[in-house]
C-alpha cells in the first residue's frame, strides 16, 4: 500500500513540476511527443560517433570520457539533463528514475546504464555533480553524472535533442536508447517504474517497440 501511494503522490508531483520546468506549462500540442508517455525515436542514418561526437566530458568523480566511445557505444541508455541548483523538478525526476533502477534489478549496470547531463556546465562542477548524486542517493556504479566545458555541453545536448537557452527550461524527458540496434525511445519521467523499466528492458534486448520514423524528423541538424 505505501509503494502505491508513493507511485501515485510522485506521478502528481512530477506531473506539476515537469509542466513548470518545461515549457512554462503550456499546454500539449495535438502530435506533440511530450503529451505521450512513450514515443518511438528514429534509427540513424549516419555515423553515430560523428553525430553524437567524442565530445571530452567530466564525470562526478572527475574521470575524462569521450561521449560516444566511452559512454554511448554498445550499450543501451536511459539519458536525462538536469542542473545542481534546480529545488524542484530535477530531485523529483532522480528519484523516479532510482525507483527505474530498483525495477531493473542485477539489469542495471550490466545491460543498462543511466546517464545525466547538466545543462549548467558553467557551474556544475564535477564536484557539485557527485554532491547532487549522492544526495540522490544516485551515486552507484552504472549512472553516469556528466558536465564539461560549455561548448561541448551544448555540442552533445543539441545532439540528443536536449539543449536549451536556459538551463532552468531544460526537456524533463528521459531518452532511452540501445545503441547496438540503433533503437531508441522518449518517455516522461512520471510513467509508473515498472512500466518503464519494462519498456527499457524490450529496447536492451533488442526488441523494436513501435516502428522508427526516419531519423532527419527526430534530430536536428
Amino acid at each position: 500500500m505505501k509503494t502505491t501511494l508513493l507511485t501515485a503522490l510522485l506521478a502528481l508531483a512530477l506531473v506539476g513540476t515537469a509542466q513548470a520546468h518545461e515549457n512554462h506549462g503550456a499546454p500539449a500540442k495535438p502530435g506533440d511527443p511530450t503529451a505521450e508517455a512513450s514515443t518511438p525515436l528514429a534509427k540513424p542514418k549516419r555515423d553515430p560517433q560523428k553525430y553524437f561526437t567524442d565530445s571530452e566530458l567530466y564525470t562526478q568523480d572527475g574521470r575524462k570520457v569521450r561521449f560516444y566511445s566511452d559512454v554511448l557505444k554498445g550499450r543501451t541508455v536511459v539519458m536525462n539533463t538536469i542542473y545542481t541548483n534546480c529545488a524542484d523538478a530535477c530531485p523529483i525526476i532522480t528519484q523516479a528514475m532510482n525507483a527505474v533502477r530498483a525495477k531493473l534489478g542485477p539489469a542495471f549496470g550490466k545491460d543498462v546504464f543511466f546517464i545525466t547531463l547538466s545543462t549548467d556546465p558553467v557551474r556544475d562542477t564535477p564536484q557539485l555533480m557527485k554532491q547532487y548524486a549522492a544526495k540522490q542517493s544516485a551515486d552507484v556504479p552504472g549512472w553516469l553524472f556528466l558536465t564539461g566545458k560549455k561548448a561541448d555541453i551544448e555540442r552533445v545536448l543539441k545532439r540528443i535533442g536536449q539543449w536549451s537557452e536556459v538551463a532552468e527550461s531544460h526537456s524533463t524527458q528521459l531518452i532511452a536508447w540501445n545503441f547496438k540496434t540503433d533503437r531508441g525511445r522518449k518517455m516522461i519521467p512520471n510513467m509508473p517504474p515498472e512500466a518503464m523499466a519494462a519498456q527499457i528492458m524490450l529496447l536492451a534486448d533488442g526488441e523494436g517497440l513501435l516502428p522508427l520514423p526516419s531519423i532527419e524528423s527526430a534530430r536536428p541538424n
